[in-house]
């Protein structure tokens, strides 16, 4: 397997050099899926999770193991389903030698993929809550941190119902993004069916683009891209507007505001560049805030959507201008 030398990027213009290598690196294995790695990379530098919902066979799964592998990280599986316990994630103590040992779960890992989060029972999936906003677990009265960096992937079927378990709130708001895969282009499905003939698995031709120490640095780094006050004040209006919205019951909250922040220094990042345009904060609004809105139910079933929605405030919030020269 190729492995190329770890950098620690200094700059957003490293941030975007690692970037542009995590891009090529993820497309050997997953096909005109340049926006959803987009997405999970935002994901991983504003230390947050991500939500990959679409119907089944689009490459979900191997998504996320193909970004997990390119950088280098640890990679665990958790497979939602009714009679899954919150012990079978996070672990138990168990009897040893007369004493009790604590086992560790699959949630002792840099990036977790809970396959069909929403088969899961409300208090496993509850159970995650502590992890996605701490980082860390509560086992027995002892609080035991997680590795640095965490990264939540989940996936969610949209389209089945039976057997399901609808996400709270609280846990819907704790993924940082919400992405969609969407079907191939024909060329790109072509392409699919050319890998699987040429390979067996794919992902076996991923190499590893950078470790632990490389994201946690591009993390620091994302965290200093500047952003102005006009675009601050942007991002400000953008969540307050849904809140007025008369298609909403409920709009954005202030963590909305936060995760709109700093995805869009992440977006910017990506770019290469160490400042955030009002571009940028558009950009990343639908993946960041859609799957925050509660809909009027009449206006719901009249057909509004999320997206509906975010593309009439992006049209109407007034866009700062860039200082004259």
């Amino acid at each position: 397997m190729e492995t190329t030398p770890a950098m620690p990027p200094a700059d957003a213009l490293a941030v975007g050099r690692l970037w542009g290598r995590l891009r090529d690196a993820v497309a050997i294995a997953v096909v005109d899926a340049d926006r959803a790695t987009r997405l999970l990379a935002v994901a991983l530098l504003a230390d947050g999770h991500a939500l990959v919902e679409d119907v089944p066979g689009v490459g979900k799964t191997v998504l996320a193991k193909a970004f997990s592998r390119s950088l280098g990280l640890g990679f665990a599986r958790v497979q939602g389903t009714p009679d899954l316990l919150p012990g079978d994630v996070t672990g138990s103590s168990v009897l040893q030698g007369g004493a009790f040992h604590f086992v560790p779960g699959p949630i002792f890992t840099n990036v977790l993929l809970v396959d069909e989060i929403n088969r899961a029972t409300p208090r496993t999936q509850s159970g995650l809550l502590e992890a996605m906003q701490e980082r860390q677990v509560s086992v027995d009265g002892v609080t035991r941190p997680l590795p640095d960096p965490f990264l939540v992937l989940a996936t969610e079927n949209p389209i089945e119902l039976e057997g399901t378990f609808a996400l709270p709130e609280a846990q819907v708001d704790r993924f940082l993004v919400r992405v969609d895969l969407g079907y191939p282009s024909e060329d790109g499905e072509r392409a699919v069916a050319r890998r699987y003939r040429a390979s067996h698995e794919p992902l076996d031709a991923v190499p590893v683009v950078a470790d632990a120490d490389t994201v946690r640095a591009a993390r620091e780094a994302t965290r200093t891209i500047l952003v102005s006050d006009d675009v601050e004040a942007y991002v400000v209006a953008v969540c307050r507007a849904t809140r007025r919205h008369p298609d909403l019951r409920l709009g954005a909250s202030p963590r909305a505001t936060v995760a709109l922040y700093r995805a869009s220094q992440a977006w910017a990042a990506l770019d290469g560049r160490a400042f955030v345009l009002p571009d940028d904060v558009a950009a990343v609004a639908p993946a960041v805030l859609s799957h925050r809105l509660l809909l009027d139910l009449d206006r719901e079933l009249a057909g509004a959507t999320g997206a509906h929605v975010l593309e009439e405030v992006l049209g109407t919030v007034r866009v700062p201008l860039p200082p004259r020269s």
